[in-house]
């Protein structure tokens, strides 16, 4: 069975910084493969009949664009899908909710007075946008995904902000708030992994569940979600991406065959 995105062979990537966010999906992966490069395993096989190679890119920005960088030219991967945790950075964005990007901005750049600040030096860009179509899909499993689920768990699609600070004060939270009012969620990798995709022209999405406030307790709210809640979100709405994904793909082959 051949899986495509607009008429083109998928070879889908994800990453997730650190194992409790990809939980499960190894095990599940049929024919898979590990290989290890630049001190990462990179998983290959079929999830869901989904041609996909996954892999933990550690903590950071850095991390995250080697991991991205390494996907796409060593591993051709087509498509890269982010999925993890975040704090929140809106009143409206609760613990438990999950987070779709429509853009990222690494809220740690300044570079100014030569660029304005956020501004990706030489790309003219503040935010940098995710695939529409890409973020559309993921967001629909999400959404599928979490009607069973609490009905307070709510689905957001917005800004995500990226930095190389793991956000425990309410002050700096509120800071960055003023600064990208648009904000709703803060992490360490989306942005610079988007920065990739956009210089490599590679459609990516980035989903997010909300482990924490970005406040003072963020440290000890963290690691209870991820080990509970994220390993969960995220298998299930990955389930549901890929299932719906190949079922639309079958769809379309049909049509074009009782077409011809």
């Amino acid at each position: 069975m051949t899986s495509t995105i607009s008429d083109k062979k998928i070879r889908l990537g994800i990453i997730s910084a650190l194992a409790e966010e990809q939980e499960g999906l190894i095990d599940v992966m049929q024919d898979a493969v590990t290989l290890t490069h630049g001190m990462r395993e990179y998983t290959i096989g079929q999830l869901w009949n989904i041609d996909t190679v996954a892999v933990l890119s550690r903590i950071g920005k850095v991390a995250g664009a080697m991991t991205a960088a390494m996907l796409v030219e060593k591993f051709e991967v087509t498509h890269i899908i982010f999925t993890g945790v975040a704090g929140s950075a809106d009143v409206a964005v609760r613990v438990g909710d999950v987070v779709v990007a429509e853009a990222l901005v690494q809220h740690d750049m300044d570079a100014s007075p030569l660029f304005p600040r956020f501004e990706v030096p030489l790309t003219g860009l503040t935010r940098l946008p995710s695939d529409l179509r890409l973020s559309d899909q993921l967001a629909g499993a999400a959404r599928r995904f979490l009607e069973n689920e609490p009905a307070s768990v709510t689905l957001h699609r917005g800004t995500i902000g990226s930095g190389d600070q793991f956000i425990n004060d309410s002050v700096r939270i509120a800071t960055l708030k003023e600064r990208l009012p648009d904000l709703l969620a803060v992490e360490m990798e989306g942005a610079a992994v988007a920065q990739v995709c956009f210089e490599l022209n590679i459609p990516f999405a980035v989903i997010r569940t909300i482990s924490d406030n970005a406040n003072e307790d963020a440290a000890t709210d963290f690691m209870h979600f991820v080990k509970t809640v994220a390993s969960r979100y995220a298998f299930g709405i990955l389930e549901e991406f890929c299932k719906a994904y190949v079922s639309s793909t079958v769809d379309n082959a049909e049509v074009l065959h009782n077409l011809s």
